[in-house]
């Protein structure tokens, strides 16, 4: 049985191991070491793991700027997919976010991850047309 609850810092190891069998090919700003770090700075309570006994299987951050909230780099380790633990990941970072005020949820998915599209529409996203830009500011 899984838990979801707050990272610890004594989760490091796992959540960045999860996020390399996750994530192979990401980019190098969003490797464990730099964004957990910048995101402990700010709501750390919206970085969510899920927990099997001691062993982190899953995570999930989150994040809102007091308009719109968002979801992102959520995982779940191979061993554990398929049982309802993305669900339950999503569910609290949801929970988390309404409790904030948010009203309004957004997400992305890289086009070489589309798979994902159908989980995140069985938790009642929808596609919305929009063209998704960002600039790199530092490296």
């Amino acid at each position: 049985m899984t838990e979801v609850i707050t990272y610890d810092e004594r989760h490091f190891p796992e959540v960045k191991a999860l996020w390399q069998e996750a994530f192979p090919d990401d980019a190098p700003w969003n490797a464990a070491e730099t964004a957990i770090a910048e995101k402990l700075k700010l709501q750390p309570d919206l970085l969510l793991v899920a927990v099997d006994g001691d062993r982190v299987c899953g995570s999930v951050m989150a994040g809102y700027e007091g308009h719109r909230g968002w979801i992102s780099r959520i995982a779940v380790s191979r061993s554990h997919r398929n049982r309802g633990v993305g669900r339950d990941l999503l569910a609290e970072a949801e929970r988390r976010l309404v409790g904030l005020g948010c009203v309004k949820i957004n997400l992305q998915v890289v086009e070489t991850n589309a798979a994902v599209v159908e989980f995140y529409q069985r938790s009642g996203y929808r596609i919305e047309p929009r063209i998704s830009m960002s600039k790199l500011v530092r490296r």
